[in-house]
């Protein structure tokens, strides 16, 4: 049995971080095809659903790189990883020192998600913030009521790519900690980075999630550091033409670009969908 697994940004939408008409409709022929997939991004549940418009996703859907699962007809989550609050405290210190507004996810007694972040926000954060404001289901509170009884599952912040990069570099100094920046897809001055448990990736949720599909043979498709981990588990990998050469260079072989329908046609292909 194949299971199918795409990242989102770069890869399965196009600029306008969107389907496209032709990847919907190659979607559609999977399912009708019996074919299993899925799409594992460092987006967050709520972050990726209007980007999904137009198709049902029916397995379990992987987020925040690994943290976060979401099983579209069960309406259920999963979340792994939960984070250390003395590192957590150290990791926003340098935060404040790179001068980059920290978004803290969490989790409440009830399992509903929270997110934290400092009441006076850059226009990076005023991003982010605009984003978050659209889900009524996210409570919102300021960075000062953060507790050492909260749940942290990730920290994630929108930026120029210096900073961020600072702040990956940081992150290695903590045990239990990974970090991964990247972006200017859309706006090339503005990247994204996204920090988390180690003991969770792309690569690890999507082997639990074959095992309980049974599945025999993966085949992936991504752009980023973060796909990396999902690289080294596939049977098959492939990087769309506008990755960097070092992630071409992990995988098996390159598809067109993302804004041209690349996996969409591939996929046609390999599977002879018509």
């Amino acid at each position: 049995m194949d299971l199918v697994v795409f990242d989102l940004d770069g890869t399965l939408l196009n600029k306008q971080q969107r389907l496209s008409a032709t990847t919907i409709d190659t979607l559609e022929k999977m399912k009708h095809a019996g074919i299993a997939y899925t799409l594992a991004t460092g987006r967050t549940h709520l972050a990726a659903q209007p980007c999904l418009e137009g198709h049902n996703f029916p397995l379990w859907q992987i987020y925040k790189n690994g943290v976060e699962w979401w099983h579209p007809e069960q309406q259920v989550y999963r979340h792994n990883g939960l984070l250390d609050h003395l590192t957590i405290r150290a990791t926003l210190d340098d935060f404040a020192e790179q001068g980059v507004m920290p978004f803290v996810f969490c989790l409440d007694a009830q399992g509903q998600q929270q997110v934290f972040y400092p009441d006076a926000l850059d226009k990076y954060g005023k991003m982010v913030l605009e984003e978050l404001s659209g889900h009524d289901n996210l409570t919102q509170h300021d960075l000062s009521e953060l507790t050492p009884e909260t749940r942290i599952i990730n920290i994630s912040a929108l930026g120029h790519p210096s900073p961020l990069q600072q702040l990956v570099e940081r992150c290695s100094n903590y045990d239990d900690l990974v970090a991964y920046c990247g972006g200017g897809i859309y706006h090339p001055e503005t990247h994204w980075i996204d920090i988390h448990h180690n003991s969770t990736c792309k690569g690890s949720a999507i082997m639990q999630l074959m095992e309980e599909l049974s599945a025999t043979n993966l085949i992936v498709f991504g752009d980023g550091d973060n796909d990396l981990t999902m690289f080294d588990m596939a049977n098959e990998a492939y990087a769309t033409d506008n990755a960097p050469d070092y992630i071409k260079q992990k995988a098996t072989a390159t598809v067109g670009h993302h804004d041209a329908d690349g996996v969409a046609l591939f996929l046609r292909e390999r599977f002879n969908l018509s």
